[in-house]
């Protein structure tokens, strides 16, 4: 075991530039990096700089000064949260979840979804989440949350909104868990049902709140996390990562209300004495920012995150690597309102590390969980992918 501590933060929509497949997915020019750099050149992230990234974009500021770091592109068919998180921890998705963008889900899908429920849906359509509440929300409300709206994305979803005052979270959380069950069939089978709860008596300040809940599909095969607990490691989830996961694998969950308190929690899990992996998903950037393609309040994030991640080194320990990366793109001057696919940075730092560097790209992001077991003298499971690059740093 080479470090007792392993802490993983993801910045959930990070892109650093067009993945070379970006064509199929009508992605080319996609960058998330690169313009906020454009729009915010003098973006202050020195933190990020230090640690490489800069190094990895022909628009950052090449100031490594520590750790080493490398692209990552996804061998996965897909550019969403879980196929992201699940590539890291070993799953290789060949076959993408079932979307519903074009038409929205099928009669006969909401008509089985109201009868089990007792709801009428509204809605039935891909649309920003932000968007359909000043559309549809005052429906809902005035109905008494008889009615609840129902939407979807380029993604594999199937998102619920519900007022939290007025069909209150326990009938949302009851709505999406039938709804989970109903999309296991083949032929209906989205990655992810969320629960969208808001408040707000208005058109133009409706606000989603922090009680989101995601109901995954579990990984469709043995991940790095759960390698890691039958070897009675501590796997410690901050935000989204038990969601994603649906908790296979998991050991401790703590949930988050923004991305900078999940920043906050980390560094104090971090000051505890475990030993095994920390893994954190920082959701702000991608829901918040990148989806409702708001550049400056991606770019504000970004800084306060540099911010927290200054306080984070100050209280490492040599026993402790830390990797911080992402799980897809969001480049919020794109079009649309959709992920991008794109690389990914992969920044491994640990106050024990004598030189730095940066090192070749890598084919997935398994790289991620390879180098987590490679730490802790762990087998990798034959059907996973990803190769270690722990041993290039020194």
């Amino acid at each position: 075991m080479k470090y007792k501590k392993i802490v993983c933060v993801v910045i959930d929509s990070f892109g650093i530039g067009q993945a070379t497949d970006a064509k199929e997915f009508d992605d080319v020019g996609a960058d998330t990096f690169g313009h906020i750099l454009e729009y915010r050149p003098d973006l202050k992230i020195d933190n990020l700089y230090k640690l490489g990234l800069g190094n990895l974009h022909p628009s950052g500021k090449a100031l490594q000064s520590k750790g080493y770091a490398c692209k990552m592109h996804e061998a996965s068919c897909s550019k969403d949260t879980m196929t992201g998180h699940w590539e890291m921890m070993g799953i290789h998705t060949t076959k993408p979840f079932k979307t519903f963008t074009e038409n929205g889900f099928p009669d006969e899908l909401v008509q089985e979804l109201e009868r089990l429920t007792g709801h009428v849906f509204i809605g039935n359509k891909s649309a920003s989440g932000t968007e359909i509440l000043d559309e549809l929300a005052m429906e809902e409300i005035q109905s008494g949350g008889k009615k609840l709206i129902l939407y979807t994305s380029a993604d594999s979803v199937r998102q619920i909104c519900g007022h939290e005052e007025v069909t209150g979270l326990d009938e949302l959380y009851r709505v999406c868990q039938i709804a989970r069950e109903i999309t296991l069939k083949p032929e209906y089978k989205v990655g992810r049902v969320i629960a969208r709860p808001y408040i707000g008596d208005s058109v133009g300040h409706f606000t989603r709140t922090s009680n989101r809940h995601d109901y995954a599909l579990s990984p469709s095969s043995e991940t790095v996390l759960d390698v890691l607990k039958s070897n009675v490691l501590d796997v410690i989830g901050i935000g989204k990562i038990r969601d994603i996961f649906n908790g296979q694998g998991i050991t401790k969950s703590i949930h988050s209300t923004s991305s900078h308190e999940g920043m906050l929690q980390t560094i104090e899990e971090m000051k505890k004495d475990f030993t095994g992996l920390l893994f954190t998903n920082l959701v702000d950037f991608d829901a918040k920012w990148g989806h409702r393609r708001n550049v400056s309040g991606y770019a504000d994030e970004l800084e306060d995150f540099d911010l927290l991640l200054g306080q984070l080194l100050g209280v490492m320990d040599s026993d402790t690597l830390l990797i911080i990366t992402a799980d897809h793109g969001n480049d919020p001057t794109y079009k649309g309102t959709d992920h991008t696919r794109e690389c990914v940075p992969c920044l491994m730092y640990s106050l024990s590390m004598k030189e730095h560097g940066i090192l070749n790209d890598t084919s997935s992001f398994g790289t991620i969980g390879a180098s987590i077991l490679d730490n802790f003298d762990l087998s990798k499971p034959s059907d996973l992918i990803g190769e270690s690059i722990l041993d290039l740093t020194k």
